[in-house]
């Protein structure tokens, strides 16, 4: 069964913490996925594995990956407008969140993992210094 949120979902968000600055990297998909897609997620765990491992040890840096298929998941794809792949930088400073949509650059460069992972190491790392 369905349920439409009629719009509720702004407010019924928590507040973000004022002090919490991070980076969220989502990666979302639907239930079917082609080779793209799945490269899409290998480049970009093995981008962050080898170039952020102690941000991500350090919660500075998270990863996750959502299936929009998965109704427990409803609400966060609609707040990332994700209906199927994307790859998403979610900035979070003093609270305040700036969504970054790499989805196009991702299809463009999902299955060459240097270029892909030299490319999202530089936008990371640029977002990195803004926190």
């Amino acid at each position: 069964m369905l349920i439409s949120c009629n719009g509720q979902n702004k407010s019924n968000d928590q507040a973000l913490d004022q002090s919490v600055s991070k980076i969220e990297v989502m990666d979302f998909h639907s239930t079917h996925r082609c080779m793209t897609c799945n490269a899409i997620e290998a480049n970009t765990k093995f981008t962050l594995d080898t170039y952020f491992s102690d941000e991500l040890k350090a919660d500075k840096i998270s990863f996750q990956v959502i299936n929009v298929d998965d109704e427990k998941n409803e609400k966060l794809a609609e707040k990332f407008e994700a209906s199927g792949t994307a790859l998403i930088l979610n900035v979070i400073k003093n609270g305040s969140e700036n969504k970054i949509d790499l989805t196009e650059f991702a299809f463009m460069n999902g299955t060459d993992q240097n270029g892909f992972s030299k490319a999202l190491k530089s936008k990371i790392e640029t977002q990195l210094k803004t926190l």
